[in-house]
């Protein structure tokens, strides 16, 4: 099995959300994705890029989010890491009770575990946190 990857950096800044994600989407229509499939990988990398600029990293544009895409035979696998301070993904809110229904925030993980396969949260050796969100075809 090999394995094909792509690495990108960029500033953590508002403005770069966008770009992130157009990369990312490129990848994945070069893998073979189209459709509900591709539009949900952008949902999922929107969100991932948009928590490691806003949460992650504070808009500190000293700062940096790393995009990092794997391709195998079956699996497209994209990695988002800020270089923040680092989170428990169990000590967010969960958007779906009743009390948070209305807030205008906090629904990203929600989407990610949503639109992709596998959504795994870690904390990296060095500070920050990995995103890591699995789309199979």
């Amino acid at each position: 099995m090999t394995i094909e990857t792509a690495k990108r950096q960029f500033p953590s800044r508002i403005e770069t959300i966008a770009g992130a994600t157009a990369a990312v989407i490129k990848e994945a229509e070069s893998f073979g994705f189209s459709g509900e499939a591709l539009d949900g990988i952008d949902m999922a990398v929107r969100e991932a890029v948009t928590n490691a600029v806003l949460h992650g990293n504070k808009q500190d544009a000293t700062k940096t989010v790393n995009v990092i895409v794997e391709r195998n035979s079956d699996s497209f696998v994209v990695a988002v890491q800020d270089e923040g301070e680092g989170f428990n993904p169990s000590d967010v809110p969960d958007p779906t009770d009743e009390q948070n229904l209305l807030k205008a925030s906090g629904r990203g993980m929600l989407f990610m575990r949503a639109f992709m396969d596998e959504v795994e949260w870690t904390k990296h050796p060095a500070g920050g946190t990995i995103v890591r969100m699995t789309k199979r075809k």
